[in-house]
């Protein structure tokens, strides 16, 4: 029963809608409506600046680092990577914001931030190498678990290739959009000078 209701604590961690809360407060805006319409730290700086992006980030890879600490802290023999994928999901899927969530990326850094320095540096090399090489985030992040996948394929020493399999296939799943503007021809890429007609300033007091 603790282990459930750890998980359902990381869950709920993760659920806390930090690029929703950003928007509505110092914008008045919701920034699932804007922009990518993804509520994370990317469109977050699409939308609302790098002040912004910046909060963000930090709250959500928080996210990530609390839930996985979550056994460490209870003094529990537990494996954190299950608990900080629970805050993933809950960061992709929050209920405190209509299941409507981000993108996994910022959340899974923090996870792997607590758990495995060389898990998040072979992830987020390859993450930031794919971006600067195809200049699409989108592409940078669904290579974080198919790197993670390839990382725990190589190693003896992981033993999680199924469930970072399940994660590269939730990634291609919250990025099916993405991957569909790209076929139509129409996914802007990061150095897109369009993308600066997005930002919008904050509320006025």
């Amino acid at each position: 029963m603790m282990f459930l209701g750890l998980l359902l604590a990381a869950y709920l961690i993760g659920s806390f809608p930090t690029a929703l809360l950003v928007g509505k407060i110092a914008f008045d805006v919701d920034i699932r409506e804007l922009g990518s319409q993804n509520p994370g730290a990317t469109n977050s700086l699409r939308v609302l600046g790098k002040t912004a992006a910046i909060v963000v980030l930090i709250f959500d890879v928080g996210k990530g680092v609390l839930a996985a600490s979550l056994p460490a802290l209870f003094h529990l023999e537990y494996e954190s990577l299950y608990f900080g994928m629970a805050s993933v999901v809950g960061h992709c899927f929050p209920i405190f914001a209509g299941f409507r969530g981000g993108k996994a990326i910022a959340t899974t850094a923090g996870t792997l931030i607590f758990i495995s320095l060389p898990l998040f540096s072979a992830a987020y090399l390859a993450f930031f190498a794919v971006i600067f090489l195809t200049k699409y985030v989108f592409l940078g992040s669904i290579s974080v678990g198919l790197s993670l996948l390839a990382y725990s394929l190589w190693s003896q020493n992981i033993g999680f290739e199924i469930l970072f399999l399940l994660f590269s296939l939730l990634l291609l799943y919250l990025h099916r959009s993405n991957i569909r503007n790209l076929i139509l021809g129409i996914e802007p890429k990061i150095n897109d000078k369009k993308l600066k007609k997005d930002r919008i300033p904050p509320k006025k007091l």
